[in-house]
């Protein structure tokens, strides 16, 4: 059953009366909607195009953050190959937020490293919503490692509201495997490619965005805290959130024109979540396209395009 929106009510009445005229039809053969159904469906249609023709900020969020939008396990199953996942960071425990392990890619052996949230109250419970603590910070460090000694391309596929601000996870120094992690990113020698597939919140993202390329999905958002978290602070009502949307600049088209990201993938009709299977394809496109740009660079140069891109961040659309 499809998850509506808010935004999204006028679509799901109309959606809704062109099922219920199909379900009487099942039920009664000897009734004909063929005609008022294929009506229905068609202004279904319009109004789709309609609503996502022009999304503000805050429905962009909303998009990014749909539960039945494809997560990382969805795009590792689908476009990589012998995936064999490591677990644990050597040091604490295995963190269920962040999932990662050796794979091919088209063929290409690989690290993919990515956050994800689950799919139901218990997977995203044992997922923890797709928030990292420290010790999925240092899992992905040591796979970034594992990629430079053996010369393996990273991709990493970011869906995270920020990494997990509990005190245990303080305790287990938080900020310093983001930093470490945001630190292994900018060294190794390797292509480094991120998608960022759904939320990019914050130094949570940033640890595993720091890459030579970076693309992000139409309606996912990047930016350095969650617009309830800004309006909590700006305004002290987490009911501007809608401002605050607007004042962060975090949406894919706002963060092109910046510099922030590389590419936009473009989304089906209605968000990634109306066709699962075209928006992973169109994300498996992109990463094979951001990998044939680096495949020719050397160890060095690949640290120096990252380091450069990091450092001429922001340069662009200052005057926008």
């Amino acid at each position: 059953m499809t998850q509506y929106l808010d935004f999204e009510k006028p679509l799901a009445e109309i959606e809704g009366k062109a099922e219920e005229l199909r379900a009487l039809a099942r039920a009664n053969e000897e009734m004909d909607v063929a005609e008022e159904a294929t009506a229905l469906d068609a202004k279904a249609a319009s109004l789709l195009e309609e609503l996502y023709k022009d999304l503000t900020p805050w429905r962009k969020c909303q998009v990014a953050r749909h539960p039945e939008r494809p997560h990382c396990k969805d795009y590792i199953d689908a476009l990589f190959t012998e995936y064999t996942p490591l677990a644990g960071d050597r040091n604490f425990a295995d963190d269920h937020a962040v999932m990662g392990g050796l794979a091919r890619f088209n063929d290409q052996p690989v690290v993919v490293i990515g956050h994800e949230k689950g799919t139901d109250t218990k997977s995203r419970i044992e997922r923890n919503f797709g928030m990292a603590r420290p010790e999925g910070y240092r899992k992905a460090i040591r796979l970034m490692e594992m990629a430079g000694r053996f010369g393996l391309p990273v991709i990493t596929l970011v869906d995270t509201p920020g990494a997990y601000p509990g005190k245990g996870a303080e305790e287990r120094g938080q900020s310093e495997a983001i930093a470490r992690s945001t630190e292994m990113c900018l060294k190794i020698g390797v292509p480094l490619v991120s998608v960022i597939i759904g939320e990019g919140g914050s130094g949570g993202a940033v640890a595993f965005a720091t890459a030579n390329r970076v693309a992000m999905l139409e309606h996912s958002v990047y930016s350095v805290i969650s617009p309830e978290g800004c309006a909590s602070i700006l305004w002290k009502d987490a009911e501007k959130m809608r401002e605050a949307a607007e004042a962060l600049r975090l949406t894919a088209q706002d963060l092109h024109k910046l510099g922030v990201a590389d590419r936009v993938i473009v989304e089906p009709k209605g968000g990634a979540h109306r066709d699962r299977e075209a928006a992973v394809a169109s994300v498996g496109h992109m990463i094979e396209a951001m990998l044939g740009e680096l495949k020719d660079m050397d160890g060095d140069a690949l640290v120096a395009d990252r380091r450069k891109k990091f450092l001429d961040m922001g340069s662009k659309g200052l005057a926008a």
